[in-house]
């Protein structure tokens, strides 16, 4: 089993494997970078447009007492789950991709995985400073933007155990990315992410809203906009569930692809 100080001491080649992902991501593009932000951008507008301006969905009242912007209030979910998709994602292709140099050289069958969770890190950054910059321009910032880090890295420790098993069945079935795809749509749908559980249309429907509370992404959605749209601190309960989860999904994952990584890596 391949424990994190094995993997940290392959750091060189976990920057490099990342360096190439981003350089390979947008090669031969014109507007190359660009799209790491035109892309969440497009998502927002739509989301937007469909459940803020067809759809009369409504954001609560921000921490400032006075913005109610739908589309920000959007942005806050958003960041978290692309971060959470990415991650999945990104661990999955990331695992099959470095199949051919995992074969011709030793190192723990994670770094790629590490590495391409990296890049996804650095887009998520990106259009956080960019919410962050909207929040400042609506008076809607506080201390509790220290939060945000936190939460960000156990839900990394979530999706990076996730991805780890996703990506160890996706080389033995193929269908397992398909699959994955699907599961994600229904999964963004049960997260409120365009709507908000307090919002009465939902909150009369108390059997749904208890079941919605059982994802564990509505936890760290929720987690992130406390602290950067309602501006207080994740309660203590979040903060216990986002642990224990992260703590299962990454101790586990890790477990079950150190144990069946060796006999994977020979179908590659």
């Amino acid at each position: 089993m391949s424990s994190p100080a094995t993997v940290w001491s392959y750091r060189t080649l976990i920057v490099n494997l990342a360096q190439r992902e981003l350089k390979s991501r947008y090669k031969k593009s014109f507007l190359g970078w660009a799209w790491s932000l035109i892309n969440p951008a497009t998502t927002l507008a739509i989301y937007s447009v469909v459940f803020g301006v067809f759809f009369g969905s409504e954001a609560p009242v921000a921490g400032n007492g006075r913005t109610t912007a739908f589309a920000l209030y959007l942005f806050c979910g958003l960041v978290t789950w692309n971060f959470f998709s990415g991650t999945v994602n990104t661990s999955i292709s990331s695992f099959t991709t470095s199949g051919p140099l995992l074969t011709r050289t030793y190192f723990p069958p994670e770094c790629p995985v590490v590495a391409g969770m990296a890049t996804v890190a650095i887009q998520a950054c990106l259009e956080l400073l960019i919410l962050i910059g909207f929040l400042v321009a609506v008076a809607n910032i506080s201390w509790t933007v220290v939060f945000v880090l936190p939460v960000f890295l156990l839900l990394a420790c979530f999706a990076f155990g996730i991805g780890l098993v996703l990506g160890l069945g996706n080389i033995r079935y193929r269908d397992v990315n398909y699959l994955v795809g699907i599961g994600m749509q229904v999964v963004f749908y049960l997260t409120p992410i365009v709507y908000s559980l307090d919002n009465p249309s939902v909150a009369e429907h108390t059997a749904v809203v208890k079941f919605l509370k059982l994802n564990p992404m509505t936890t760290f959605v929720n987690a992130m906009r406390r602290s950067l749209w309602e501006l207080v601190p994740p309660t203590a309960v979040e903060w216990a569930v986002m642990s224990a989860w992260a703590t299962v999904s990454l101790v586990g994952g890790w477990m079950i692809f150190s144990r069946f990584a060796p006999r994977v890596i020979e179908e590659l």
